[in-house]
């Protein structure tokens, strides 16, 4: 082993950020109350994140702030405050998700570190030089990888200069994590802004295989793999869970920390991780990890299974049914440790402060001798340090306007701060009606400030210039062109019926040595290639195939993977929707960094948050008007615990031959369909299709194109409207003939644009 494993822990408030500290993280990842993927832990202030800071250095632990949301475009102005005050801190780094977000840090806020979120979906190599460019030091792998294609991306992050991060404990989304839109669909309660509400875990209606929450599966735990992971060239060991509180951090955390200190050590993994079970958990599977993806999995129940496990573990001690009364007993002893642990752990937090540092300014000096400052910190839990600072010039009489207290007040009030409680100001060694020029004030201030400040400069704010909003490519006048999005080879016949851009979907996994879609293509020129959000190990490759082997002059993707080798090789690239394209900084990042032509805008958003967005010069916006809601994507088979599966687990012929199509519902009534196309993920998709009339007659000037998706996927059973029927009818639409709208309504009876009116 030939680099240092960190050991990442979570705090969702002061007390388990406490409790990760003084458990052994050498680091921790913490929101504050906006801006950050956990809305419902409890997060910290501002003011509690600076102190939070001062002690983790204090016992060499570094401090990350999730900034892990997708931004809208009139938050800029409230991010940009922030960002003001985090570069002058001594936070070790930044975790984004949104690509505006990284372009706003990399070109303004060059001092802060930069990590790539899980949200942002990183499966294959290609996706490690995007988030380099964009200024990434470090990324956060998908929980879905397995130790092969874990290796072979840390390896190349290694070459990069970019460390990696694997989930090692804690919850596992069923879904793709930046990929679930499952509650963004109907309420806004988008996983993309923090405020995920959980559709994995609801309760359905029993599916015909008998399970009541078939999404639900168990919790990630590496616990045992940590060799392996070490031996991958993985950096960072990160513990889910800010949700959770202090004793389970403290819990979990010791665990992992004995567990890795033992290794090193001894070569051994001397840890046998049953205080594991003794917290939160859905019970344990690594099943991801090993690359098994097996109905073990799964667990038809969402809610705490420590008693479970306690009740079971003492059963087969005993090597015998236990009656009533000893479960009892057994449950009964588990919350007397449970409560013994809490104790233990907040008796070891308790005198640990992070309230402001109290600060004393001493002013002195007489006729002819500089001005000098005498700062004095002192708290219960920092030393006593003292500055002293002089000024240039020499204290001259003056009458008119000589310095005095309320003068002194007045430029070095700021010192008291989030960090420092200014208790005092002391000028009783001055003499009076003595001055240096004003500005020479400031000018101490801000050495002062420096001093407290680790000797790091102050830096000044910085304001956001003010966008263009440049014209469509076409000429503001133009009418929005219509395109088409297809996944079926029979459907090539469309390309005759009009004169709109046709887009080919291609799958998410090939067979090995696959050339038919580079045939396809250089057969088709017309059509062009559409990528999609996953592809992970041979699947890149052979999608890369595609793309090298065919050179197509435009592009969409959906994976940043594809996008960054189509920049290098000078293809012309549209950022697809899935890229959660939501604020104008995003479309700038990849135009300026990729050379992106244009981007489609997110789904997610509404109106009032689109109509703002401005265009770079010569860049294309393009918005789907017309298809499926996809709820989640998943890696994980849907059919297990729906309908059934003859198969025990998921193997290398599933993807490519499985075709089911199915539904569950949740006990509000919902359906969902569950549908997998051959060579797709499974997925889940809304009961409605997405239909937006509106924005053509409200927001035409903005976009250049609007897509219609005839793919069928996400169907399940139901019947498919008329496809050259639907071209016709959403062609007249563009041209402003409004009549069509009722004909597209009865066309297609069950549809929604709920999300163009609730947004995020």
């Amino acid at each position: 082993m030939d680099h240092k494993i960190e050991l990442l822990a979570p705090g969702g408030d002061v007390d388990a950020i406490k409790a990760a500290i003084i458990a052994g993280a050498d680091a921790v990842y913490c929101g504050l109350d906006t801006f950050n993927a956990r809305n419902r832990a409890s997060n910290i202030s501002f003011e509690q994140l600076v102190g939070i800071i001062r002690l983790a250095h204090q016992y060499q632990c570094q401090i990350f702030l999730t900034l892990n949301i997708v931004i809208l475009e009139q938050e800029f102005k409230s991010l940009t405050k922030l960002l003001n005050k985090l570069v002058n801190t001594t936070l070790d780094g930044v975790i984004v998700q949104d690509i505006g977000m990284f372009y706003i840090l990399k070109k303004h806020f060059p001092t802060l570190d930069i990590h790539a979120s899980t949200q942002l979906t990183t499966h294959n190599v290609g996706q490690i030089p995007f988030l380099k460019k964009l200024g990434a030091s470090r990324v956060n792998l998908s929980r879905e990888l397995n130790l092969r294609e874990i290796t072979t991306i840390a390896k190349v992050g290694h070459d990069q200069n970019v460390l990696t991060e694997v989930f090692v404990h804690g919850s596992l989304c069923v879904a793709f994590s930046g990929l679930c839109y499952s509650t963004s669909a109907s309420v806004g309660n988008s996983g993309n802004r923090g405020r995920c509400s959980q559709a994995c875990r609801e309760e359905y209606e029993t599916t015909p295989s008998g399970n009541n929450f078939p999404l639900n599966i168990k919790d990630n735990s590496a616990f045992f793999d940590l060799p392996a992971l070490i031996d991958a060239g993985v950096h960072s060991f990160k513990i889910e869970g800010r949700i959770k509180g202090a004793s389970y951090v403290h819990t979990v955390v010791d665990s992992f920390r004995k567990q890795i200190d033992g290794y090193v050590e001894t070569g051994e993994l001397l840890e046998d991780g049953e205080r594991l079970y003794k917290v939160f958990n859905r019970d344990f599977s690594n099943a991801f990890l090993r690359g098994d993806l097996n109905q073990s999995m799964f667990i038809d129940n969402p809610r705490d299974h420590s008693k479970n496990y306690a009740v079971e573990k003492h059963a087969i001690d005993k090597g015998q049914t236990i009656s009533v009364v000893q479960i009892h007993d057994v449950e009964k002893s588990l919350s007397d440790e449970k409560n013994q642990m809490q104790a233990s752990v907040f008796d070891k937090i308790k005198h640990l402060s992070i309230d402001k540092v109290p600060l004393t300014l001493n002013f002195s000096g007489d006729e002819g001798k500089p001005l000098t400052i005498t700062a004095i910190t002192e708290g219960f839990s920092v030393e006593k340090q003292t500055f002293v600072i002089h000024s240039n010039s020499l204290l001259v009489k003056s009458d008119k306007f000589g310095i005095d207290k309320t003068a002194i007040e007045k430029r070095f009030k700021s010192l008291n701060n989030a960090q420092f409680s200014l208790k005092e100001i002391n000028a009783t060694n001055f003499v009076e009606n003595l001055s240096i020029p004003f500005k020479e004030l400031t000018v101490l201030k801000n050495q002062l400030a420096s001093l407290l400040n680790n000797n790091i400069a102050i830096l000044p704010e910085v304001e956001l210039p003010k966008l263009l909003k440049h014209p469509k490519v076409e000429g503001e006048n133009k009418n929005s062109k219509l395109s088409i999005l297809i996944s079926d080879e029979a459907d090539i016949h469309l390309i005759n019926l009009t004169d709109a851009d046709i887009y080919f979907k291609l799958p998410d996994a090939y067979k090995r040595g696959c050339t038919k879609y580079v045939d396809f293509f250089n057969n088709n020129p017309q059509l062009i290639p559409w990528f999609p959000s996953v592809l992970i190990g041979k699947d890149y490759d052979a999608a890369l195939n595609i793309l090298e082997q065919v050179k197509p002059k435009l592009i969409v993707t959906n994976n940043t993977g594809i996008a960054n080798r189509a920049y290098e090789l000078g293809i012309e690239w549209i950022a697809g929707p899935f890229l959660n394209t939501t604020n104008s900084y995003t479309l700038l990042a990849m135009k300026e960094a990729f050379d992106c032509s244009g981007a489609f805008i997110s789904n997610e958003i509404n109106h009032n948050q689109i109509k703002n967005i401005a265009r770079p010069d010569n860049f294309k916006l393009l918005y789907s008007i017309y298809h499926p809601i996809l709820l989640m994507v998943s890696r994980q088979c849907f059919f297990q615990q729906s309908v059934g599966c003859e198969k025990p687990r998921i193997d290398n012929g599933c993807m490519l031959s499985c075709d089911k199509s199915t539904s569950i519902t949740n006990l509000k009534g919902d359906s969902f369909a569950i549908d997998k196309q051959k060579a797709g993920y499974p997925s889940i998709y809304n009961q409605d299709q997405f239909l937006n009339m509106e924005i053509i007659n409200e927001l035409s000037e903005l976009f250049d194109g609007f897509m219609i998706d005839l793919t069928n996927i996400g169907a399940g059973d139901k019947q498919s409207p008329d496809k050259e029927e639907l071209i016709k009818q959403f062609e007249q639409l563009l041209v402003g003939n409004t009549a069509f709208e009722n004909s597209l309504n009865e066309l297609v009876p069950k549809s929604t644009n709920v999300q163009y009116h609730n947004g995020l």
